[in-house]
């Protein structure tokens, strides 16, 4: 085995608290409100789509007069 050091160099201080801050900006995408509207949308139609459902099936099990 050799004693051969690396070739990379180790990030000052200033470079480690940049790459911090740059790695918890790009962590948090931001949502527009485009998007949020889209996801609140989605989100309504499936809860009205499962509430149908269950009516209907509800409806079916009643014996009919």
């Amino acid at each position: 085995m050799s004693d051969r050091t690396s070739n990379r160099s180790m990030p000052t201080a200033a470079q480690r608290e940049a790459q911090k801050v740059f790695r918890d900006t790009r962590a948090e995408a931001p949502v527009s409100e485009h998007e949020h509207d889209q996801q609140a949308f989605h989100a309504n139609r499936e809860r009205l789509k499962a509430e149908r459902i269950a009516r209907e099936a509800a409806a079916e099990q009643k014996p009919k007069t």
